[in-house]
């Protein structure tokens, strides 16, 4: 009966998570409503919030999945030997993460930067982020004079403001991918100075 019992909520969880999926695929993250997700999954509102503390929490787990699709990419692809090939490699995970305020927003209120008891699945992407780009560091042509994963927190604080800058009407003339490529040729290929 138990069993039942578990197999039922990991159905009725999945056929949220499913209905989520389709609204905001058809109408954005932003535009996604509880009361839209129980109608489309079939269930009452109360089902909802034995499943999900809030809406939060449901994009939480949708946004971090999204996220770790990107990051299997970037692991499954070839270590960037240039400041222009790292760019590259991570601006659609970068696009992706502006594709709405909303989206940005929420990611760094779950990020980890905001010390919540509970480390979601977007905090784990950060800190799964940084270990993609310490290795790519640690095998890659860039500086060595600074461990890995001190490294790899610059990049990923310097995509985080480049973002930020991204919705930043003053700052919002220079296009993202030139201000990450000129913070990052700072970062990792330092010009000492004669």
């Amino acid at each position: 009966m138990a069993r039942a019992q578990q197999q039922r909520t990991l159905k009725t969880r999945a056929r949220l998570i499913a209905a989520s999926e389709d609204i905001i695929e058809q109408r954005g993250f932003e535009n996604l409503r509880v009361e839209d997700v129980v109608s489309l999954a079939g269930t009452a509102k109360g089902t909802f919030f034995t499943h999900f503390k809030d809406k939060d929490a449901l994009m939480d787990l949708i946004i971090g999945g999204m996220i770790d699709q990107h990051l299997d990419t970037l692991e499954a692809g070839a270590v960037p030997n240039t400041v222009q090939e790292m760019v590259g490699a991570l601006l659609p995970l970068c696009n992706f993460m502006i594709s709405e305020r909303y989206v940005f927003d929420l990611i760094l209120r779950h990020s980890g930067a905001a010390a919540k008891e509970e480390i979601g699945p977007i905090a784990q992407t950060f800190d799964r982020q940084v270990r993609v780009l310490a290795q790519w560091l640690s095998d890659g042509q860039f500086r060595k004079d600074v461990p890995a994963m001190i490294l790899a927190e610059g990049i990923q604080a310097f995509a985080v403001q480049c973002m930020a800058l991204h919705f930043c009407a003053i700052n919002s003339e220079e296009p993202m991918q030139a201000r990450f490529s000129m913070y990052l040729d700072a970062w990792l290929n330092p010009k000492m100075a004669s």
